[in-house]
């Protein structure tokens, strides 16, 4: 089985040294994720965590695997009532698939990050 790195091109990943998402055999292990997209983030719990999950989407689909996949989900959340914003938004991209979730609410690395969100996902059986 090989190990195959996926990058985002974010220059944060060489000076972190961390990769996007890693791809080892049958699995995709995706490192957390936060809404930004080119050195701008939205202003709402909800808009960070629909491009968090585009962010998600795009290395899922670099490693061979979809959202359709995964089968683990941890959002990392600053306070606890961005839970009510951001439970429809992963359930919307989540709906049918339904993994298994967890939701802890922290300090993140950036004041202007509300969510973080870090995935597991199968790659594609086809």
């Amino acid at each position: 089985m090989t190990r195959r790195l996926i990058s985002s091109g974010s220059p944060f990943e060489e000076t972190a040294g961390y990769s996007r998402a890693i791809a080892d055999g049958d699995w995709v292990f995706v490192s957390g994720t936060s809404g930004y997209k080119d050195g701008k983030i939205a202003d709402t719990a909800a808009g960070q965590t629909e491009q968090a999950l585009a962010t998600i989407a795009g290395a899922l689909e670099q490693a061979g695997s979809s959202l359709a996949e995964v089968v683990r989900v941890r959002a990392y959340v600053t306070e606890a009532g961005f839970f009510n914003e951001i439970a429809p938004v992963l359930g919307k991209a989540f709906k049918g698939v339904r993994p298994a979730n967890t939701t802890i609410v922290c300090g993140l690395v950036d004041a202007q990050m509300k969510v973080e969100i870090e995935v597991t996902a199968l790659k594609r059986s086809s």
